[in-house]
């Protein structure tokens, strides 16, 4: 199973909708399993989650988000990254300052 999973998430890379729609009965099906796939979707999660995290603390601080800060920070797929940006989001002067010094 696992191979098979693996080799049509190659297969279908070219073509974004069909790669997302395998990716997400992947998600469903797979949900225990653990496969090189499987872990890549958990961990695109994570870094939706820590980018919601990032834009909920600049919001609640009552800074602006200008769309291209706000699509660089959805955008961003490293949890490292994203986290560092959290960090720095609590006390940054302004949004864009966190991409720069973050």
């Amino acid at each position: 199973m696992h191979l098979v999973t693996e080799t049509l998430a190659q297969g279908l890379s070219d073509c974004p909708d069909a790669s997302k729609t395998w990716r997400d009965l992947v998600l469903k099906e797979l949900s225990f399993f653990s496969s090189p796939l499987s872990e890549e979707i958990r961990e695109e999660g994570r870094a939706q989650g820590h980018a919601e995290d990032v834009l909920l603390v600049l919001e609640q601080r009552g800074l602006d988000v200008p769309d291209l800060v706000r699509e660089q920070i959805t955008d961003c797929g490293d949890t490292a990254i994203l986290r560092r940006w959290l960090q720095h989001a609590v006390s940054a002067p302004t949004a864009e300052d966190i991409l720069t010094h973050g």
